[in-house]
């Protein structure tokens, strides 16, 4: 079997590599050892939610991805950040940044991941130069300086000019090659479900700062006739067990507390499923005939939006190279251009992002009242307010 492109993983990243190198003409095969759940209520789907930023929507829509996207997709027009981290849980300052302050357009447009997996695969079925292998994984990689191979669970091996690892946090074609990763655990771990609340969120993404972590609310569309958010409730470990072990009488009654009851009483809309917060990045981004892309290179904890739209960022570099030149595909000079153009961005949000989850976290009274002075200076400097929303939408990139 021959490709031009082997994709490792078949996640959401995954799948929008291949829509994207498929649509510029290039053969492509990818492979998942799960097969993707594609339904709200199935076994095992993925309750997050992913807030597409600009640049991230441009990309999909010259992969041919935003038509089937934009009617399912909630528009993110405000960013409100809450401080409640006085001795009651009530906000004491909120400060809500505005796209039209730097833009015509909303910051981004939010999904569910169970819905893009679904969308994006029924796109890429009516493409001829792809192939889409669920419940294979990859088990080998041998490369060489012209071409590199990939065994297959099934038994293949697979020829092809670029391996594209898309595989997760535990990327097998990372370690195949040898590639090693630099971990930072934070005790915490993220709650994520779907809730349904009486007040509408008028397209408003909210993000609570308390101790452990945010509590994010972003919206979805409407939910058995109520307004609907997603949420990513972010807690240390031992509470967030706690926290995802209750009724959901009493899980409501914590969420809504925790959400300072800005959106009323919460209601749960959907299962819930729970994982660990790790901030990791790999020492390099590429071996030969191989790239690493999304959670494969860096992993971040869910802040800001930033982890799948730093994901589309590595698609956005790589797809650029390809392109430009063909011929090239997957060979050493490419592979150094793409891991130049990166790596920097990769570091800077990688540590920028850590650092403000263990802001967040803060416990200590003074600390959490340095935290709302620092919300209060920053957005009250028009400048730095403007600046700080145009290097979250990627700007610098």
């Amino acid at each position: 079997m021959n490709a031009d492109i082997v994709i490792s993983g078949g996640g959401i990243a995954g799948l929008t590599a291949a829509a994207a190198f498929a649509d510029k003409g290039f053969e492509v095969l990818c492979v998942d050892p799960t097969p993707p759940v594609m339904g709200r209520e199935e076994a095992g789907s993925d309750l997050r939610t992913t807030a597409f930023l600009q640049p991230s929507q441009i990309l999909l829509d010259e992969a041919g991805l935003w038509d089937r996207l934009a009617e399912h997709a909630m528009p993110l027009d405000v960013m409100r950040i809450v401080d409640a981290g006085g001795t009651l849980p009530e906000p004491r300052v909120v400060k809500e940044f505005e796209s039209s302050d730097i833009s015509e357009k909303p910051f981004g447009w939010n999904l569910p991941n169970w819905l893009l997996r679904r969308e994006i695969v029924a796109h890429l079925e009516g493409m001829a130069n792809f192939t889409f292998l669920p419940g294979v994984a990859t088990t080998s990689l041998f490369t060489r300086e012209a071409e590199a191979r990939v065994g297959l669970s099934n038994g293949d091996r697979v020829r092809c000019k670029l391996v594209i690892a898309a595989d997760g946090r535990g990327s097998p074609m990372r370690k195949a090659a040898g590639i090693d990763v630099r971990t930072t655990r934070f005790g915490q771990k993220a709650l994520a479900f779907a809730v349904s609340h009486p007040i509408p969120h008028g397209n408003v993404s909210t993000e609570i700062h308390r101790t452990g972590g945010p509590f994010t609310l972003v919206p979805l569309p409407d939910h058995n006739g109520l307004p609907s958010s997603a949420v990513v409730w972010m807690e240390e470990s031992a509470k967030a067990d706690r926290l995802f072990a209750l009724g959901d009488a009493d899980l409501e009654a914590a969420m809504t507390e925790r959400s300072c009851s800005l959106f009323g009483p919460l209601k749960l809309a959907s299962q819930r499923t729970i994982w660990p917060i790790i901030a990791q990045e790999a020492e390099a981004l590429t071996g030969q005939r191989l790239a690493l892309v999304a959670e494969a290179a860096h992993v971040v904890p869910p802040i800001g939006a930033q982890g799948l739209n730093m994901s589309l960022r590595d698609m956005r570099a790589l797809l650029d190279l390809a392109v430009a030149r063909p011929d090239a595909l997957g060979n050493a000079k490419m592979l150094d251009a793409y891991a130049r153009a990166r790596m920097t961005d990769i570091r800077v949000r990688v540590a920028g992002i850590a650092a403000l989850n263990k802001i967040s976290m803060m416990s200590a009274q003074p600390l959490r009242d340095m935290r709302a002075k620092g919300l209060d200076a920053v957005y009250a400097i028009s400048p730095v307010r403007r600046t700080l929303m145009q290097l979250g939408l990627g700007a610098g990139s």
